[in-house]
């Protein structure tokens, strides 16, 4: 069997990045992959800005003069205001001020700002009781930003604080690559939808509710197919109709050695090359990888934490790979934390195990096991935040470093 590093790199071997792009408004970009460099059209900030509520002066104008030592108060008369979308017009002479709002233009005239709690006004005129020195309290123009230059790389994923760098440069509509579109299904004659309540031998699926979020929280648009039965023909139409209709086919279930595990001789028939079956990981061993054409297909076992753990090791690098992702993304740097846990027995296979990440009082992370009974326990995999990963052929004892891969 491959390990599941081979396992991945194989995976990722075959699969290329869809390239089609799309431009979308702004307002709906989240999550969505740049497809292009931005480039800004203006210096950020386009003016010398006021970062505080005050008064702009000249530095050399008060107590000490701007390079001497300090002095006692300054009385300045007050020639007008600016305040932020109204900028002061005109001169501000020698002796005077402007009040000013934070965010507002400072006027050429001026190089420094004082804050209002260190002034006292009277009438028209302000005492000024600090010694400012030059550029005290202003954002100079071009300070976070200069016109012409790239500001969010092709292969970026848009987060929240992305949309206010994106509408200051003015970026709207958005290019972007266009997202997989994953079709899944899941096989099973045991297999209810929730809503309905199950008889001697039967179980409500969930699996193709929890693979489409995640699917959508990498990044694809899941198309939930729902359940087929184990029957050869049904299998095929299934199978034959969601291949038309989808850039990634994700199922689970039917991929073991049992009778009624028919997927991966189906796909065979419908033209999917198998790249491989069975992987030296636990859960998830039974896994089944193909391709038709530029078409990757990935055939899930059916145990809930089986399935999670195939989704985040195999089938999120590749969504994210066929997304135009970064490098970074589709195979991120490696995170490790402390083992809580008791000492691990050794296992031929890599382990995937459902944990906890604490905050250990000396600061460093750690990765817990919750008491879960296995890959059918969804009710234990509820409770994890991570898979702590258990290396092949080795003990872990408590206080190692392990990897683990986060969960949402």
């Amino acid at each position: 069997m491959l390990s599941p590093q081979q396992a991945v790199a194989e995976i990722l071997a075959r699969i290329e990045g869809l390239v089609a792009e799309e431009t979308v408004p702004i307002a709906t970009a989240v999550g969505r992959v740049l497809a292009e460099e931005v480039v800004s059209d203006i210096d950020l900030p386009p003016f010398d800005r006021s970062a505080m509520d005050g008064y702009a002066v000249r530095a050399a104008d008060l107590p000490g003069g701007a390079e001497g030592p300090p002095g006692g108060e300054r009385t300045l008369p007050i020639v007008g205001e600016s305040r932020a979308g109204e900028p002061f017009r005109g001169r501000v002479p020698e002796g005077t001020c402007i009040a000013i709002y934070t965010g507002a233009e400072v006027p050429p005239d001026c190089d420094a700002v004082v804050m209002v709690e260190e002034t006292e006004r009277r009438n028209g005129d302000v005492t000024i009781r600090a010694r400012p020195s030059a550029g005290q309290h202003i954002a100079p123009r071009g300070q976070d930003l200069r016109v012409g230059l790239g500001v969010l790389t092709p292969g970026h994923r848009l987060r929240a604080a992305d949309l206010s760098v994106l509408a200051s440069v003015g970026c709207d509509p958005v290019p972007v690559y266009r997202r997989p579109r994953a079709a899944i299904l899941t096989t099973g004659d045991e297999l209810l939808p929730p809503s309905q309540r199950p008889g001697p031998g039967q179980i409500r699926e969930g699996n193709t509710l929890h693979l489409a979020a995640m699917v959508a929280a990498a990044g694809a648009e899941p198309r939930n197919l729902g359940i087929v039965r184990d029957d050869p023909a049904e299998l095929e139409r299934s199978l034959a109709t969601a291949l038309e209709d989808c850039d990634v086919l994700l199922t689970t279930g039917g991929v073991s050695m049992g009778r009624y595990d028919l997927v991966g001789e189906v796909l065979e028939r419908l033209g999917v090359e198998p790249v491989f079956h069975k992987v030296a990981i636990k859960p998830g061993k039974p896994i089944w990888f193909g391709m038709r054409g530029r078409q990757p297909v990935f055939a899930l076992p059916g145990n809930p934490v089986s399935c999670l753990v195939g989704h985040e090791v195999f089938v999120r690098p590749a969504l994210a790979r066929m997304g135009g992702a970064s490098a970074a993304e589709v195979q991120p740097e490696e995170r490790l934390a402390r083992w809580n846990g008791s000492e691990t027995v050794p296992n031929r296979r890599e382990q995937y195990v459902p944990s906890l990440l604490l905050q250990g009082r000396d600061g460093h992370v750690l990765v817990e096991p919750v008491r879960w009974n296995g890959s059918g326990d969804v009710v234990g995999l509820s409770r994890s935040s991570a898979l702590a990963v258990i290396p092949a052929d080795r003990s872990v004892a408590r206080g190692e470093l392990v990897r683990y891969l986060p969960l949402a």
